[in-house]
């Protein structure tokens, strides 16, 4: 006797007792009430991750720039007695001109499609403040880049620390906003479904 047929012999031998264990009450109504909160988990996005990561990426920056720009070598003075701060990419020259003309533009267009986003009620209030707060680091680095290429405007590592600057900044802004556009997306579409 095959190892199928002992199965299916027993199988029939037990039928009626099989067929009489039925599931306890309400087994059918918890089930459906689980399957229903797994549904309703899944439609809630999680802004934290969305915040954690935005800060450990402002972070790595912070700390890769503090890292190119202490290692790099001085020629005059010690940091923060640069002789004038404001100094930007387009003053090296016309090449980095358009590369900071590019990634200044693109992060303006990200900002207003923030902005849109609030008007929109997409983020609450403690989620602003959290990105404005974001965005006033950023201002802080800048201004601290700037410095250093002031005192350094031939060094390729601040120049190369000035467009991570932008890169990341971009990266962010375009994160931040694609995650929330899906959510528009979505929110829209479950509209739609229960219309």
């Amino acid at each position: 006797m095959s190892e199928k047929d002992y199965i299916e012999e027993l199988i029939l031998n037990n039928m009626e007792e099989l067929n009489q264990n039925e599931p306890p009450a309400g087994h059918f109504e918890r089930f459906q009430n689980k399957l229903e909160e797994a549904n309703q988990k899944k439609k809630a996005f999680p802004f934290k991750w969305i915040w954690k990561a935005a800060a450990a990426a402002v972070f790595a920056f912070l700390v890769i720039n503090q890292a190119v720009i202490w290692f790099a070598p001085e020629s005059g003075g010690e940091h923060g007695e640069s002789a004038s701060t404001g100094m930007t990419l387009a003053s090296v020259s016309p090449e980095y001109e358009e590369v900071e003309f590019y990634y200044t533009s693109a992060i303006s267009g990200g900002l207003n499609q923030w902005e849109r986003l609030v008007a929109e009620g997409l983020i609450s209030e403690e989620e602003q403040q959290m990105m404005n707060g974001e965005l006033e680091e950023f201002e802080e680095v800048f201004k601290k880049l700037q410095a250093d290429l002031s005192a350094n405007p031939e060094d390729g590592r601040v120049i190369n620390a000035m467009i991570e600057y932008y890169q990341t900044k971009l990266s962010l802004i375009n994160m931040i906003v694609e995650k929330l556009e899906e959510v528009k997306q979505k929110t829209n579409t479950d509209y739609e479904a229960e219309s």
